[in-house]
């Protein structure tokens, strides 16, 4: 994925969408924030925000915030509407070496007695199922990677639904799309969301796969190069 990007300085970010920037000749402005999570660690004032300008004349915020740069220069991509489009490119480019082959792929499909939508529905080459969960990673604490970074009873429904598949025989999947250059492994929050660990755990053992991939920046005079492309360890 491909972007064209601005930078700016992070005054703050509040009321959860929206974020005031400075440029670095004074100007200040409001961009959106595509988060709902808590961004722990990925909205810390004076750090380098990059975001992207939108050319249609109906949006209040042109500009929407797409990466964080930290002060010790880690790269976070804050917009969780990439996640999926990041797994996406992931699944057709071959990246995910699990599912490497498939003869189909159809994006938010409706399952499960929670009223939930997939957010990828796989048809394998002999025609069976594989129902694929992404979510999205950026916290970093201690050195460690922990999903999620708030309490995420949506995160806990999606792994109800996913142990539920598997008891029906179809394939579940919850893929960790890991957004943050320092983070190299994933573990589930206790500390945060003790009952999604919890479910977590019982997902794994009941036959969810559980895979996590970490994602590739390249970022060079504005132009942003991100990549879901390389496996990481999910501790559980």
């Amino acid at each position: 994925m491909k972007l064209q990007l601005q930078s700016a300085q992070l005054i703050q970010r509040y009321k959860r969408f929206l974020a005031d920037v400075k440029l670095p000749k004074g100007k200040e402005f409001t961009i959106h924030c595509a988060n709902t999570g808590a961004m722990t660690g990925c909205a810390v004032p004076d750090d380098t925000v990059w975001y992207s300008t939108s050319d249609n004349p109906k949006r209040k915020y042109a500009c929407s915030w797409e990466l964080t740069q930290t002060a010790n220069k880690a790269l976070i991509c804050v917009n969780t509407i990439r996640a999926n489009q990041l797994a996406e490119e992931a699944l057709n480019q071959g990246i995910i070496q699990e599912y490497k082959k498939f003869s189909a792929l159809k994006r938010e499909v409706k399952y499960g007695s929670e009223n939930s939508k997939i957010d990828f529905l796989l048809t394998l080459e002999n025609q069976e199922k594989v129902y694929i969960e992404v979510k999205s990673v950026t916290l970093l604490q201690d050195g460690q990677g922990y999903f999620p970074d708030a309490v995420s009873t949506r995160g806990q429904k999606h792994l109800r639904e996913l142990t539920q598949l598997i008891k029906e025989g179809h394939q579940a999947v919850l893929l960790f799309a890991v957004l943050h250059s320092d983070i190299n492994a994933v573990m589930p929050a206790a500390h945060i969301d003790k009952k999604y660990a919890e479910l977590l755990k019982q997902a794994q053992l009941a036959g969810v796969k559980i895979i996590a991939y970490k994602a590739k920046f390249t970022l060079n005079q504005g132009l942003a190069d991100i990549q879901l492309n390389a496996a990481i360890p999910v501790i559980i």
